[in-house]
This record gives C-alpha cells, structure tokens and sequence, in this order.
C-alpha cells in the first residue's frame, strides 16, 4: 500500500496536537500502587524493570521477597553485586508452600517480610519498595489483606511507589491500586515438558 507522505505527515500533526493537549492536563505526581498480577509470566520480571529504572536514575529503592527465598535469582545476585549501595534486597521466603511444608514457618517468615516491607515503605528516601510476590503470601493467609490495604492507605509516604506481585491479587488490593497489569497466559513452554531456564524464569 503506497501512503502519501504529505498526508501521513499532516495526520500525525494533528494526532501529536490532541496528544499535546491531554498531556498539557496530566500535572500531578504521586507515589503510586502498582499491581503485577495474573496466569502469564512476567509480573516479577516487570517489576525489577522498573527496580532497574530507578537504579539508572540513581533513586534509592528496595526489594523484599516473600516466596522465592529458596530459588535462585539473577535480579538479586545483579542487585547485590553491584547496586547494594542504592537497592536494599531482603529475600525473606524459603520457598513455594509445597516446598516448605510447614504452613508455621511459612506464616512466620511472611511476616517478617511484612514488617520489613513497612520499614522500607516508611522510608521517604526510597524511591520504590517492590514486594516480590505478597500477593501469593496474601491468597495463602500468611499476611492480612486488610493490614496490607490500611497501611499503605494511611502509611505509605506520598511520592513513595510501592510494586505488589504475584497471582490472584485480592479484590481490596486491586480497589486501592493506580495501576493494575493482569499478565494473560497465552502459551508456555512448561506444558511442553520445557522446565525453568537460567535467563528467563531466573
């Protein structure tokens, strides 16, 4: 199909006018709720992308995570080994529930990735707190839904983002949320017999 370049240059003109227009209206800052959830891959991976942005802009920021202890992790050996000066990680989970086995000691280590997770966001110097996975802590009941949703209502530092991961996000959660992504499966290599890879799921 031959476009006319003369024709194509005055649509976009006026596409970038409009767009000019509304973002003339789009003034405010905020720290925002950010929601990563859903079946397809990606929700963690989204996450640190935004972790890395902070760190390339040189704004402190941290990451606590609740399952994912036991497994291995590029994000968290790149962060340690090279951006521990402006990014706090704290692996707080010894694993999947199934893993584990012992529902005590999962509630436990939870929590305590909770209480960090609110020693980090009541710090106005950082940035980002990324809780990696507290979805999946909050569908278990390991954590409180509602501790969670007051606290960052009533607590959370204004200009402070705070990035929520992990499947079956709850309702409340979603309700105080400024962004929600729902991760679509569409298709995946484990259901072909592929398991996870280094440089992919880790």
């Amino acid at each position: 199909m031959t476009v006319d370049p003369d024709r194509h240059a005055t649509k976009m003109a006026k596409k970038k006018a409009a767009r000019d227009k509304i973002m003339a209206t789009k003034t405010d800052k905020k720290g925002l709720i950010i929601v990563h959830t859903g079946k397809g891959k990606g929700k963690s991976s989204a996450a640190f992308g935004m972790i890395f942005r902070c760190i390339a802009h040189g704004m402190k920021s941290a990451v606590v995570q609740f399952i994912k202890g036991g497994m291995d992790c590029g994000e968290r050996d790149l962060i340690n080994d090279k951006f521990s000066d402006i990014c706090e990680f704290h692996t707080m989970g010894e694993g999947f529930t199934w893993e584990t086995q012992d529902r005590t000691r999962d509630v436990e280590m939870a929590q305590a990735a909770w209480e960090k997770s609110k020693e980090l966001i009541r710090d106005p110097s950082n940035t980002m707190v990324l809780l990696d996975e507290i979805n999946i802590a909050i569908r278990y009941d390991y954590v409180d839904v509602n501790e969670v949703v007051k606290f960052l209502v009533d607590e959370k530092p204004e200009m402070t983002h705070v990035v929520l991961t992990g499947r079956n996000a709850a309702d409340e959660l979603i309700e105080i949320a400024d962004l929600v992504t729902e991760m679509e499966l569409v298709k995946h290599p484990f259901r072909s017999g592929i398991k996870a890879q280094q440089g992919v799921e880790f």
